[in-house]
């Protein structure tokens, strides 16, 4: 039973780095209706940042350069590749995200190399014992700023006014554009929230995994997380982001033997198969009824 805690738990604090990818693609979407499939390349091009800034400053100075450098390159993104979509069939926007994926990957990979880094932060891996069960300090260390990043986004869509500027642009453009809420600003600023989150994820699990191409497949864990809390719910992909990771944690240990293990890649999928027979929208995604 404390084996399964300790699983479980590292479960947990795995799914809050899980839930905080998905935030970045539920920002996107709520916000303008794109769903960018870049998030993860923006996570790659963030710790390979991170990495070549952190060879001529100090970690504070080079986090620091990294922030303003997603930022930036955010709201360009916005500017330049999707402000002139808008209007246009969501297949082009969605493709336009993939394009940009790809372009990410080559500047980044040109600027600062292709072969694996590491990333270290400052955080021991060494488990210790909290009556009785071993944790992870890394991966406790890396739930709580992961975790507070998620509540103070939560907080600042739920009571800052700029937030609830952006959730009624999400809620309907027309109705924001009538009461004076610029659109662009609105998803200037959520672009530049996505370029943070980028960051934070990149942070995290470049960390964790190392800084190489596969970081950038991050994003496809994060993809079962927005299937089971619905794309455009945040509170949805922070309960879906734990239930993913402590499920698929519990089943790879405890199922996976009799299977022949690596049941820890495909489980999150299917698990959210089974949401979608019974919640098409997810867990917590609003339902979209259209009459004709």
């Amino acid at each position: 039973m404390i084996f399964a805690i300790e699983v479980a738990i590292g479960g947990l604090l795995v799914g809050v780095m899980y839930s905080l990818v998905a935030l970045g693609f539920v920002l996107i979407y709520k916000s303008s209706g794109v769903f960018n499939f870049a998030q993860g390349d923006m996570t790659l091009f963030a710790a390979l940042a991170l990495v070549g800034f952190l060879t001529i400053f100090p970690l504070w100075l080079a986090i620091l350069a990294a922030l303003v450098l997603m930022i930036a390159l955010a709201i360009a993104i916005e500017a330049i590749v999707l402000r002139p979509l808008v209007a246009r069939p969501p297949l082009a926007l969605f493709m336009a995200t993939i394009g940009l994926g790809f372009l990410l990957q080559g500047i980044g990979q040109g600027i600062w190399g292709t072969d694996p880094k590491g990333l270290n932060i400052g955080i021991s891996d060494i488990p210790f014992e909290v009556k009785g069960l071993m944790v992870s300090q890394f991966d406790l260390v890396g739930a709580a700023l992961s975790g507070a990043l998620v509540f103070g986004l939560v907080w600042f869509f739920q009571k800052s006014r700029t937030g609830r500027a952006l959730r009624a642009v999400s809620d309907d453009h027309e109705a924001a554009l009538s009461v004076g809420i610029a659109l662009n600003k609105a998803w200037a600023i959520t672009w530049a929230i996505s370029g943070v989150v980028a960051l934070v994820a990149g942070i995290m699990w470049g960390s964790r995994l190392g800084v190489q191409f596969s970081l950038s497949l991050i994003a496809l864990k994060a993809l079962p997380v927005l299937i089971l809390g619905g794309i455009d719910s945040i509170p949805g992909a922070i309960i879906a982001g734990l239930v993913v990771g402590a499920s698929e944690n519990l089943a790879e240990v405890f199922v996976g033997p009799y299977v022949g293990g690596g049941i820890q890649t495909f489980f999150p999928y299917l698990l959210a198969l089974l949401v979608l027979w019974f919640k098409p929208y997810g867990m917590f995604g609003r339902e979209i009824i259209e009459r004709v």
